[in-house]
């Protein structure tokens, strides 16, 4: 039975829509006759060398192009080369806009606020360039940065990457370790830094950490440090120099972008490292280009008039995402510090006061305003909001309901997911397609994506790994320091020869929608059935009583069994009564195996720096075992509540 539709489009919203408009091109140009969004599918991942170039055309992706190959070895992941006689500048893409419209709109926690034209920013990013280059950054020198969300940041990346360096940064929120695992790995020549950032009511001074940075790693040869209120007071901290001394008497005037091949590396991101040294994810230039002008205009509907918010910070792809907004000529709304201080109502003012009209946040975020019992729909105007996009973990089917009731009722809430791996979206949501509870709308455009049983056979209506069949052109270019490959075939290739396995746990419906219930790794097998967490805190969610959770699968007597950690609300204990309460719900709208073998109240759970819950971490102090670099945790300490808990041992 097919999931409930809780929002359909009007033929308004329809009619407007970048992706019709994308159709009703291809049909006049005799491309393809597709008339609806499944068509368009199909056709997509059929037909990727008619696909892509269609994308690029439409999106406006300026290209020097040589040969009309668009694709090479089109059937092997690991030797495919897309576009390999194209050659485009990244930076020239994102800046393709002119005139005196925003391009970037600045809110900080501590009352900042700070707006950048069209026109200024690429004299900014220009003057910056030229900065680079006489001190002699040359294509493919890395270019870090530890700063906040910041009008600068993107500048600073838009210098980088006019020229050809390859950028990659991380939040001041990383620790000095943290950072060290990070761009230690890959030897940059330049740190940019911010003096100071701003959370959850407190100031923070970064100079103690840049300072053991520079000491740490001897490759960085310029300091450039940005002051986080626009303006810098004073001489630089020693050794660095303020960026704006750093381009004084460097021109914006004019300048001919050079063009880079396709696949030239343009970011550095990291995995999550629970597990081991974060991997180092290349991705390049092309690819990244092609991804996101696709789901910016045909699957996120951003129109060039358009106010586009993510709440992200530099640590998160999803800031690499929200930058690439600015090619389709959106103005992005940068916030920093925290999305709840001084109350849980910061981001909905700030749809409001800066007039957002799409609106980025986390799954967990939706979850949290619910259970604060928050109305936005009763205290704000949200007049021109009209979607919401939502990733970093599964958005339980509550929460899809909560939106329509207390939000706002007519808008498109596109629960997205991908990957940094992927830099982009293996499933999302276009505004054409109507939204049903607790499912993610559909499969990607040119995203071959299916649900594989354990051997390696297509499924619909039943949970298995979700893989993708066929290349696409934002696959990594590879993993920094693995020149040999093995480490990047292991990531994605072992366990289907040929199809890229991505690590999440999945079913796609009769519907054609999509359901994530978590990461494969954290998938709880007892009895040698396949459960997804995402079921378990689905149901836990509905507690008022509780107010986090997390789930594990502990090692018990030759087989596995659920233990599940409870965060409570404030001033509330765990009672047997509310086990039994807990219990019983999880049996009833879940399964019988679903149900804990074990309720445990704890103080406090982890995340990692992204906002993502750690279950990895959780089960490896259970059992014993170390925690590999527990540096990626926003808090480390609350692994200490899982320690030598006498229940598990019973």
């Amino acid at each position: 039975m097919s999931n409930p539709v809780l929002w359909r489009p009007s033929q308004q919203r329809i009619e407007h829509a970048n992706i019709v408009r994308f159709m009703k091109t291809l049909r006049a140009t005799g491309t393809a006759e597709v008339d609806d969004y499944e068509g368009l599918y199909r056709w997509s991942i059929e037909h990727p060398a008619r696909f892509w170039p269609s994308v690029r055309d439409f999106c406006g992706i300026i290209t020097e192009t040589q040969g009309d190959c668009v694709v090479e070895n089109p059937d092997s992941f690991e030797t495919v080369r897309w576009f390999p006689g194209a050659r485009l500048n990244f930076a020239e893409n994102l800046l393709q806009m002119k005139g005196d419209r925003a391009a970037l709109e600045f809110y900080g926690e501590n009352g900042s606020h700070r707006v950048l034209s069209f026109d200024e920013l690429r004299a900014q990013a220009l003057r910056l360039s030229r900065a680079l280059t006489d001190f002699g950054i040359a294509p493919g020198d890395r270019i870090a940065a530890y700063l906040p969300n910041l009008p600068e940041t993107i500048v600073a990346m838009l210098a980088a990457t006019g020229i050809g360096a390859v950028w990659s940064s991380c939040s001041p929120d990383f620790g000095v370790a943290a950072l060290l695992d990070r761009f230690g790995q890959i030897r940059p020549r330049i740190l940019f830094a911010a003096d100071r950032y701003f959370y959850n009511g407190r100031e923070f001074d970064l100079s103690a950490r840049v300072e053991s940075i520079l000491k740490s790693i001897d490759s960085i040869e310029l300091l450039v440090w940005i002051p986080y209120q626009g303006d810098s007071e004073g001489p630089a901290p020693a050794p660095g120099v303020w960026m704006e001394d750093l381009v004084r008497g460097h021109s914006p005037a004019a300048v001919e972008f050079e063009a880079f091949p396709f696949d030239h590396p343009v970011y550095i991101l990291y995995s999550s490292g629970t597990t081991g040294a974060p991997k180092c994810i290349l991705h390049g230039a092309g690819g990244t280009l092609l991804q996101h002008f696709k789901e910016h205009q045909l699957l996120a509907d951003v129109h060039p008039a358009d106010r586009l918010f993510y709440f992200t910070t530099c640590g998160w792809m999803m800031w690499n995402w929200l930058v690439s907004g600015l090619g389709s000529g959106a103005t992005l709304i940068l916030y920093d510090g925290s999305p709840v201080y001084p109350d849980g109502n910061r981001l909905f003012d700030l749809i409001d006061q800066a007039g957002i009209d799409i609106l980025g946040v986390s799954a967990g975020f939706i979850d949290s305003v619910r259970k604060a019992g928050l109305k936005p729909r009763l205290s704000h105007r949200l007049a021109r909001l009209k979607t919401i996009l939502s990733t970093g973990s599964p958005l339980a089917p509550e929460n899809f309901e909560y939106v329509y009731r207390d939000i706002k009722q007519d808008l498109c809430l596109s629960s997205i997911s991908g990957g940094t791996d992927i830099i982009s979206c293996f499933v999302a949501g276009p505004p054409t397609v109507p939204v049903r509870r607790g499912e993610i709308q559909c499969r990607a455009l040119g995203m071959s994506v299916a649900v594989f049983d354990g051997k390696g056979r297509s499924m619909i209506g039943k949970k298995g790994e979700l893989v993708c069949t066929r290349p696409f052109p934002s696959m990594p270019v590879g993993f920094w320091n693995d020149p040999d490959r093995k480490a990047y075939h292991r990531a994605y290739f072992d366990r289907f020869p040929n199809v890229w396995c991505h690590g999440d746990f999945a079913e796609i419906t009769e519907s054609g929608g999509v359901i994530i219930y978590g990461r494969s790794d954290s998938v709880l097998n007892p009895g040698g059935v396949r459960i997804g967490t995402a079921e378990i805190y689905r149901q836990v969610g509905q507690i008022e009583e509780v107010r986090d959770s997390v789930v594990i699968a502990q090692s018990w007597q030759g087989d596995v069994r659920i233990v599940l950690f409870v965060r409570m609300t404030e001033g509330l204990n765990l009672t047997e009564e509310l086990k039994a309460r807990i219990k019983s719900r999880i049996r009833e709208f879940a399964s019988p195996r679903h149900v804990p073998s074990k309720i445990i109240q704890v103080a406090d759970i982890p995340y990692t720096k992204s906002g993502k819950l750690v279950e990895s971490a959780v089960r490896e102090v259970v059992h014993g075992r170390p925690v590999k670099n527990i540096e990626a945790l926003a808090n480390p300490e609350a692994l200490e509540n899982f320690k030598g808990i006498q229940e598990l041992l019973e």
